[in-house]
């Protein structure tokens, strides 16, 4: 007799539809029930309920129910279990169908980050999973009524304490907890900034070449994305200005700029604050891996340069605790509070707090500063051990630009080679990146690799980058 620990579960109610003008009720319970089962919405070795719950469900006498499960029974739909319970028989396999045609998903939606190369991945520390295990059963045993019940569509209170405090040391702004949300991602604040403070058909600065999923978002808000291009300074403003001088937005990634690793310079960082002003412009600052510098101090952010009143900063715990948290932030000047969190309740009315608070605690006791410090060893060494691999194996076909913050780095090829060189060298090489052109809204030259060192094992990360700079050299000896 199976043990209760390998039955598949038990069904609380069964939502049976009976034909009442077709024979007698128990006939009814069985027709229904074996329909059931023969879909497959009863899966084999589900417990029935109980005759006399199934009885009062339905609302028909408990002997309709008996004889119902005895005609399964004697059919070989159900078995008998003494002193368990009435269970699903298991069945022969059906035919397999086709499988519908997947909706359109694009494939950057769909791409997992699993291989070498991959953007998103996030090492999965062990230390870090116990102690946030352990603040989070905390945080859970000693829940208040308050907890669990609806609450601040900003999110927790002390995460938004601790994200100031974090800003304030680290990334030279001061700003009130008040003027905290707490999202599910950069994208959902985005959205929330779009609908709250800009209208359908807006302009929006874009970096070209800049972030896609940024650029969607924006894009499906309805709002008009103007690409502005971005060279060794940063986002160029006056290329803006002269595109269209009436944006009501410009999305920016300042500090470390994606794909290009640039860092804005602080005349254009303060050019750009200025034309904000002017418009009186919003100015989405995207600062999504500011954690991990290399070398040299802490750039400050835009907020704490004078432009507190135009910019909305944007942060994410995703590259340093992991995507799977749905964890991230925006900061708004005052001004913008009262409409967005407007936005906000009428999208998912307030952010989960529990894991939120246990982050929080995290913060607070000074782990996740240590844990930032560790994780910036671990990932400089995969970029250090990246870039060696790939000089060594391109021989001069790859010119690698090497970060000094980021989990990302570009391997460019020469200028003049034909516009599909380098999908057919990652197809070669048997790689997982993205290409710049993939980035780029207006194609220029040179294309390139961008490649995500973060998260990934360095012997797999070597290996990767043998096989990508071989292929490269080979492919670029090929065309002499």
């Amino acid at each position: 007799m199976p043990t209760t620990s390998k039955r598949r579960g038990a069904v609380l109610d069964l939502p049976l539809q009976l034909e009442r003008a077709v024979g007698s009720r128990a006939l009814q319970v069985y027709a229904g029930l074996r329909g059931a089962i023969l879909d497959g919405r009863l899966g084999a070795g589900l417990r029935l309920p109980s005759t006399r719950a199934l009885a009062g469900q339905l609302r028909v006498k408990r002997n309709a129910v008996v004889i119902a499960y005895e005609h399964l029974q004697s059919d070989g739909l159900a078995e008998a279990r003494t002193g368990s319970g009435t269970f699903v028989a298991s069945l022969p396999a059906p035919p397999r169908r086709a499988k519908p045609p997947q909706a359109g998903v694009p494939a950057e939606v769909k791409r997992l980050p699993s291989r070498p190369f991959a953007l998103g991945k996030t090492y999965a520390d062990p230390q870090l999973l116990r102690r946030l295990a352990a603040a989070t059963r905390r945080r859970i045993i000693k829940a208040s009524d308050a907890d669990f019940g609806y609450g601040d569509p900003r999110g927790s209170e002390h995460l938004r304490v601790q994200i100031a405090r974090y800003l304030a040391a680290s990334r030279g702004f001061a700003c009130d907890p008040d003027c905290v949300v707490i999202v599910n991602g950069i994208q959902q604040g985005l959205r929330l900034c779009a609908e709250a403070l800009l209208a359908p058909g807006d302009a929006v600065w874009m970096e070209d070449p800049g972030y896609p999923a940024a650029r969607r978002t924006l894009t499906r808000a309805g709002l008009k994305v103007v690409p502005v291009l971005v060279d060794a300074e940063g986002l160029d403003v006056r290329a803006g200005q002269r595109k269209t001088g009436g944006a009501k937005a410009a999305y920016v990634t300042p500090s470390h700029q994606f794909p290009t690793g640039v860092t804005m310079t602080m005349a254009r960082r303060t050019a750009l604050v200025d034309w904000a002003r002017a418009s009186k412009a919003w100015l989405l600052e995207d600062d999504y891996d500011s954690e991990f510098r290399y070398s040299g101090p802490p750039l400050t952010a835009l907020a704490g340069i004078g432009g507190g009143d135009r910019v909305i900063y944007l942060g994410t715990f995703s590259k340093l605790l992991g995507a799977a948290l749905r964890l991230a932030y925006i900061v708004l000047p005052p001004a913008a509070v009262e409409a967005v969190v407007a936005v906000r309740e009428g999208h998912d009315r307030f952010p989960p707090t529990l894991a939120a608070g246990a982050v929080a605690d995290l913060m607070a006791d000074g782990f996740l500063a240590d844990h930032t410090r560790r994780m910036r060893r671990r990932y400089r060494a995969g970029r250090d051990a990246v870039v060696a691999a790939l000089e060594a194996a391109a021989d001069g076909a790859l010119d690698i630009v090497s970060p000094q913050q980021g989990l990302h780095l570009l391997a460019l090829l020469p200028k003049g080679l034909p516009s599909d060189a380098a999908a057919r060298i990652r197809t070669q090489a048997r790689v997982e990146s993205w290409l710049l052109s993939e980035t780029r809204v207006k194609p220029a030259d040179p294309d390139g690799f961008i490649l995500g060192f973060g998260g990934h094992d360095v012997g797999e990360l070597i290996a990767a980058a043998n096989a990508l700079g071989r292929t490269a050299k080979h492919y670029l000896a090929a065309l002499r």
